[in-house]
Parts: structure tokens; C-alpha cells; sequence
């Protein structure tokens, strides 16, 4: 079994925030996988189904994103999965906008709510960081993340969570090669070269030799045939 938590700030007013981008992930991945519904325990929103052979437990903690670790810590704690067992999803200010890494254990880079899940639950569960960009000085970062993702990014945006969800099986099965070659083939459609599109190259223009000759000019007309008088006429003048 393997628990899936995505992080984010529960209520309307932070559904479209930056910050919380982990929810959203694993929300789609229970819409796309046909998961359970959401149901109310462990301090947060929970809904079980399975990803290929694996039964998966999706968590979204609503402690708010510091106290993230003590949701996690009691649905860990009751399905009894190690935090080798975990992944949790998380906005990344160091990755730019639709970037995606994946990394097991290591430090919390300043992140409240890995910071938090290491403080109940030490560094050694998975992560699936997400990028969101930087706004260029730390003192931004707060409003930044709190903010709603623009309009501009909802292709992007939807194309990165389709991914995550196309990998998902192969993320709860240990294949995190695979996961995230799902997510790359969402962000960079393989191009049909057999396809005319907008970026197709014009035909070259023939050579002066090959090219068609113009139509050769028409010939005189045939003089018209002389009459009975001209004919006289013309044997006088001879």
C-alpha cells in the first residue's frame, strides 16, 4: 500500500493558489483512476483506489500547509505506511513553471509543509516537486504562492496534471523513470513530421533550367487568298 499526499491550504479562497498544486495533482489522479470519494479523517480528506496492482491511499492534509506533518503522521500511522512508503506532491519555487523532478528523502529547502512532515515523520518519503517558478526576491515568495495561478498557465497547467495522472500507476509501482517520461511526452507532444503544419518548411523553388519554358508566340496568320480581279491586276503589273 502507498500514500499519496498532496499539500495545500484547504478552503474556496486557496483552491486556484500556487501553493496548492499538490492537491490538485492528486486530485486528478482520484478523478482519472476512479477512486473512492473523498471522505473526512486523519485531520484532512482521504479517498483509496488502486493504481495498476497497488492500493493507493490519496490524503489531502486540512491542518493548513504548517501543520501538514500531523495529518500525515495519523493516516500514516493507521494504514501503517513508512514514509519509504509516501510521496508527497509539493509546488517547487526553485523549478520553473510546468517543471517536474522527483526525489526521495533529502532536506526540506524551506517548504512549510516539508518541513512540517519532517518534523513528525524524519526526511525518508518520496517527493514530486512541481514547479511554479520564483517571483525573483524572497521577500515576494509569501504573496507569490498565495496567489492564483494566471490564465496565461492553464494550458500548461493542465497539460502538467494530465501527466501526473498518465504516470501515476507507474509512480505507485517504484518505476520513477517511467512516471516521468509520462509527464515529459504531456509537455512535449512527439511531432508528426508526415503532418503540414504552420512550422513547415516551403518547398524549394525549381532551378532556372527546370523551370517550365514560357508558351512559344502564336504564328503570323496565313495571307488571305488573292480574288479573280487581284489576280488580273497583279499579271498587268508583271
Amino acid at each position: 500500500m502507498k500514500l499519496f499526499v498532496g499539500l495545500g491550504n484547504p478552503g474556496a479562497g486557496y483552491a486556484g493558489n500556487r501553493h496548492n498544486i499538490g492537491y490538485r495533482a492528486v486530485e486528478r489522479i482520484a478523478s482519472d483512476h476512479g477512486f473512492g470519494p473523498w471522505k473526512r479523517a486523519y485531520q484532512g480528506l482521504v479517498a483509496e483506489g488502486r493504481l495498476g496492482s497497488e492500493k493507493v491511499v490519496l490524503l489531502k492534509p486540512e491542518t493548513f500547509m504548517n501543520l501538514s506533518g500531523k495529518s500525515v503522521q495519523a493516516a500514516a500511522a493507521f494504514y501503517k505506511i513508512a514514509p519509504e512508503g509516501m510521496v508527497v506532491f509539493h509546488d517547487e519555487l526553485d523549478l520553473a513553471p510546468g517543471k517536474l523532478r522527483l526525489k526521495q528523502g533529502g532536506g526540506h529547502a524551506g517548504h512549510n509543509g516539508l518541513r512540517s512532515i519532517h518534523g513528525h515523520l524524519g526526511e525518508g518519503y518520496g517527493r514530486v516537486r512541481i514547479g511554479i517558478g520564483h517571483p525573483g526576491h524572497k521577500d515576494a515568495v509569501a504573496s507569490f504562492v498565495l496567489r492564483d495561478f494566471a490564465k496565461a498557465d492553464a494550458e500548461w497547467l493542465d497539460d502538467l496534471l494530465r501527466g501526473i495522472s498518465d504516470g501515476a500507476v507507474a509512480l505507485a509501482t517504484g518505476d520513477g523513470a517511467g512516471f516521468q517520461n509520462a509527464v515529459a511526452l504531456r509537455m512535449t507532444p512527439a511531432r508528426n513530421s508526415g503532418t503540414a503544419g504552420p512550422e513547415a518548411k516551403p518547398a524549394k523553388a525549381a532551378p532556372p533550367e527546370a523551370r517550365a519554358a514560357p508558351p512559344e508566340a502564336a504564328a503570323d496568320p496565313a495571307p488571305a487568298p488573292l480574288t479573280p480581279l487581284q489576280r488580273l491586276l497583279d499579271r498587268f503589273r508583271g
